[in-house]
């Protein structure tokens, strides 16, 4: 068996904080070669033409098979919760725990406000639901829920100081949306069973499908739903992220980057890695941190053992 490489994709390394490194896991990365990288790290895992991240587009066709031909938006379920700043996203998607008759409850009352708009709104998952919009439209730029999640709302909506057509109209059509969803009888129902209402949208992944999606690897392993869809249109074997490393054909790109805690680290990922490293099984590890930070690990580095070993992964 031909060995493989393996890419894990971590967060900026000063989310690890003071976390000590194994004494292995530390003499292997003052052996290893360090890189400084640029761009998105994302953008080294996947090459879409035209240049850009069309989530939207790329979730529908994975959902529908009908992305195709039009523009698309995600206009997903969200929990907002108002206070004294404010609001701020509490909640969104999948983490509602909708089922398909709530989702279908919802958009009755939803469709009329965005199909006199323009926009047909529909929910191929309870947890997905798109717009879908014209071609050659002008694409409104929303950040992703998982950057907005716990922050006031308002500082990620087209502002107040943007008077534009198009960015009074989205700012109108999330306040009409939210009207219309406070006032659903679900919410009252959810309310009382104790789940979070669904009071909101949050308008996300404009783009249309990618001419190209291209990658070097054979599979990525991923829970983010952006980066899994874009992989399927490249023709990437996309998979949930599993609970620990698990060998398999073909070069891998792992997404790693909610990672926290150095220890569950080492022990579901680097160390089983490095004994695959070490009976040759895997040809290179590359740590490919958020801040543009590399490490490649490879057998051959065994040899470097004047370096002393590292302490921890403070910049």
């Amino acid at each position: 068996m031909t060995p493989t490489t393996a890419t894990l994709l971590l967060p900026e390394r000063e989310r690890f904080g003071g976390q000590r490194l194994s004494e292995d896991l530390g003499r292997r990365l003052a052996r290893a070669d360090r890189r400084e990288r640029s761009g998105d790290p994302l953008a080294r895992v996947l090459d879409v033409l035209p240049r850009g991240w069309p989530v939207a587009a790329a979730t529908r066709q994975r959902d529908a098979r009908d992305a195709a031909h039009a523009a698309w938006m995600r206009a997903d379920p969200a929990y907002v919760r108002p206070d004294l700043n404010g609001a701020r996203l509490l909640a969104y998607g999948q983490a509602l725990g909708l089922d398909e008759a709530e989702a279908a409850d919802f958009l009755r009352t939803l469709k009329p406000l965005f199909g006199d708009a323009g926009f047909p709104i529909d929910a191929p998952r309870p947890s997905r639901w798109y717009l879908r919009l014209p071609q050659g439209a002008r694409l409104p730029s929303f950040a992703s829920p998982e950057t907005v999640l716990g922050a006031d709302l308002f500082e990620h909506l087209p502002d107040a100081a943007d008077q534009s057509p198009e960015g009074r109209r989205w700012r109108s059509l999330l306040s009409e949306a939210q009207v219309t969803l406070h006032n659903h009888p679900r919410n009252a129902q959810r309310i009382a069973a104790g789940q979070a209402p669904v009071n909101s949208l949050w308008f996300w992944g404009a783009g249309v499908l990618p001419d190209h999606v291209r990658s070097a690897y054979a599979r990525i392993c991923s829970d983010d739903e952006a980066l899994t869809a874009l992989g399927a249109l490249a023709g990437v074997q996309a998979t949930a992220l599993p609970p620990r490393w698990s060998a398999g054909e073909g070069d891998l790109a792992v997404d790693l980057r909610r990672a926290r805690d150095l220890q569950a680290l080492e022990r579901d990922w680097l160390t089983p890695l490095s004994a695959e490293l070490d009976a040759g099984r895997v040809s290179r590890i590359a740590l490919e941190f958020g801040d543009n930070e590399a490490y490649e690990l490879a057998r051959s580095q065994r040899w470097r053992f004047w370096r002393k070993p590292l302490r921890s992964l403070q910049p």
